[in-house]
């Protein structure tokens, strides 16, 4: 059974597991990772999930505010050894619903082209790929996507 506890990015299970996605982001993103590293800090960050199998943290996703009516998906990750069971999947319901909760209208991410397993996993969330906002604009790299709660 999977738990999910809702925090913030001072949890120190988050941290961790975001120290593990960086490594593995570095590797995909070879050269232009430090271009995306700073889009992701977790400073301003106040919305989190943290997934939890037998006690030990196995997955995060977190929520930030874009605008008014949006909030922007971010630091979604799962360890390796618990990857193709759904995981990540529940973490997106999990952050959707709080988004709701909060008043907001939509959920916006970005996610790279050497994440083809990100890119699988929205799209079968009913994301929508919609142009590139903000920093990712005109970055050929980057797939950024979309989906009105």
């Amino acid at each position: 059974m999977i738990d999910f506890i809702q925090t913030n990015a001072k949890d120190l299970d988050f941290q961790n597991l975001v120290v593990l996605l960086d490594q593995d982001l570095k590797i995909r993103d070879g050269e232009i990772h430090q271009f995306y590293a700073q889009f992701n800090k977790v400073d301003f960050i106040k919305n989190v999930i943290v997934a939890y199998a037998d006690k030990k943290s196995i997955g995060c996703g977190a929520i930030k505010e874009f605008d008014h009516q949006t909030m922007e998906i971010k630091r979604m990750f799962v360890k390796g050894s618990h990857r193709n069971q759904g995981i990540a999947a529940q973490i997106l319901t999990q952050l959707e619903n709080w988004t709701k909760s909060l008043g907001y209208q939509k959920c916006i991410l970005e996610t790279g082209n050497n994440q083809p397993e990100a890119i699988r996993l929205y799209q079968k969330c009913n994301y929508q790929i919609i142009p590139n906002y903000g920093q990712y604009a005109g970055l050929e790299t980057s797939f950024c996507f979309e989906k009105k709660l």
